[in-house]
């Protein structure tokens, strides 16, 4: 197994979901805070959420674990909500700071 290769196709997985509130998706929003790439090619992904009352709380991990468990070589995904460091529009890529106008 090459884990550089799947945390690759991951980040390609994860850059197909979109904040529904945002038409940015959440790995250039700054959403995802690490991508652990285990032996067994399981994934933990460490995410935080715009804020804590964020609409889709309740079904925005559930989206990412099943969408990366799609990703070929993933053996299972699990989601792991953390609110430390606070997300906040620095954390967002120059593209999509770009894109929502921020720049």
């Amino acid at each position: 197994m090459d884990k550089d290769k799947l945390t690759e196709d991951i980040i390609t997985t994860l850059k197909t979901i979109y904040d529904p509130e945002i038409p940015v998706d959440i790995y250039e929003l700054g959403l995802i805070y690490g991508i652990d790439v285990k032996e067994d090619a399981s994934v933990v992904i460490s995410m935080t959420l715009t804020s804590p009352s964020c609409p889709v709380a309740e079904t925005l991990p559930p989206e990412v674990e099943s969408k990366v468990k799609e990703t070929p070589g993933v053996t299972d995904c699990k989601v792991e909500i953390t609110w430390e460091p606070q997300w906040d529009k620095s954390m967002m890529s120059e593209a999509a700071q770009l894109e929502l106008g921020f720049l």
